[in-house]
């Protein structure tokens, strides 16, 4: 039975979806790292608002180049996810995001000329082993489906939930909560954007694109626009790796459990790729958990 998975994944065209999701990853990276250098740079809030990304830091971050040139790459990034997804199955394509966690770590060094240390590489490490892991027991294991008017209306109950929840809560406890907070809201809400995008997709080449797939699309875009927003807020209160390494482990786990639960993408999976897709996932949210835990050095101060 695996050898004849193996034989099948090899000859399908799963594999095609893996480096174009690879390089929208790196695009992914490199506009966070834009953005966020672009809202370090905004004047400092005051009052209760301090650290919160309000209407007015929002016109002032569209004047910047910096903030401007991340956007474009974070919409090319989601052009290249996109496409990843007509070829691929969702559970395999989507974790691969986690690439753009070490463009981001690395990157983020060589401009602030420090060393990762040894805490964030573990990390890291932990991220990206746990999420390489589960994308090559995806790719053999997983399968795409035909997508229902259940799937659809499933998908779209459960987002409705999520969106009133994470509404309630921002309006709560927006001026308490940290970046690991605010990217984890962010990482939900883009793991049912990429979600939805498998099911727009998937119903336009069924040739069954109708109203009900319209609602889907106007769900992505609602999701899709609340997710920014809380990217925007981690930014103001955490580091590029934190916000990346979130999106990059609690997006796609959140696409993989619609995936194998909504969907049926692993329905065909043997008990062995259950266990290791667990174990994975696992191994990853630890990695942004230790990364939440990086403390950021100080910069150095300059002798006058």
């Amino acid at each position: 039975m695996i050898q004849a998975a193996a034989v099948s994944a090899l000859t399908s065209y799963h594999w095609l979806g893996i480096p174009i999701a690879a390089a929208g990853a790196v695009l992914l990276a490199l506009g966070t790292l834009f953005q966020h250098r672009a809202v370090e740079d905004q004047p400092a809030a005051s009052g209760r608002a301090a650290g919160s990304m309000g209407g007015g830091r929002l016109q002032a971050l569209v004047r910047k180049p910096a903030w401007l040139a991340g956007t474009a790459m974070l919409g090319a990034a989601i052009l290249l996810q996109l496409t990843s997804l007509r070829f691929s199955p969702l559970i395999v394509v989507q974790p691969i995001g986690a690439v753009a966690l070490v463009v981001t770590t690395l990157a983020t060094a060589r401009m602030t000329r420090r060393s990762p240390g040894r805490r964030a590489l573990t990390a890291v490490t932990l991220c990206v082993g746990g999420v390489g892991v589960f994308v090559a027991v995806a790719a053999f294991s997983a399968e795409d489906v035909e997508i229902s008017d259940r799937h659809l209306v499933t998908i779209l109950i459960v987002l409705a939930v999520v969106l009133a929840c994470v509404a309630v809560a921002y309006a709560l406890w927006r001026h308490r909560s940290g970046a690991v907070v605010f990217t984890a809201g962010a990482g939900i809400l883009f793991g049912f954007v990429a979600a939805l995008a498998k099911t727009v997709i998937a119903r336009l080449f069924q040739g069954d694109f109708e109203w009900l797939s319209l609602t889907c699309l106007a769900g992505l875009v609602v999701a899709a626009l609340a997710g920014s927003f809380l990217v925007q807020n981690a930014h103001t209160r955490g580091t590029p790796e934190l916000v990346v390494a979130g999106l990059t482990v609690i997006d796609p786990l959140v696409a993989v459990a619609i995936g194998v639960t909504i969907l049926g993408e692993a329905d065909s999976a043997p008990p062995l790729a259950i266990v290791l897709f667990l174990l994975s996932g696992a191994t990853a949210v630890a990695g942004v958990i230790l990364l939440a835990t990086v403390k950021t050095p100080a910069e150095p101060r300059v002798k006058r």
